[in-house]
């Protein structure tokens, strides 16, 4: 693959994460408002807590290959 290619390829990832993270806090936040205002049980919550540090941590996972896919293509150049 070509600079521009892996450029590009990098720039789509970092979209990805970055919808990733803002669709998670979102959809925590709208969870936890409709468990409360529907008077689901503390376990609900519990799962929407855990699929959100879920969606977190993966978004960290990715944008750490994403900065040593960058430090490597920066130390070969």
């Amino acid at each position: 693959m070509t600079d521009d290619g892996n450029q590009q390829a990098t720039a789509r990832q970092g979209r990805v994460v970055a919808l990733v993270i803002a669709g998670a806090g979102i959809l925590w936040l709208l969870a936890n408002a409709l468990g409360g205002y529907f008077g689901l049980p503390a376990r609900f919550a519990i799962l929407f807590d855990l699929m959100a540090i879920a969606a977190f941590v993966w978004a960290l996972v990715v944008t750490y290959q994403i900065w040593r896919r960058q430090q490597a293509q920066t130390r070969n150049h």
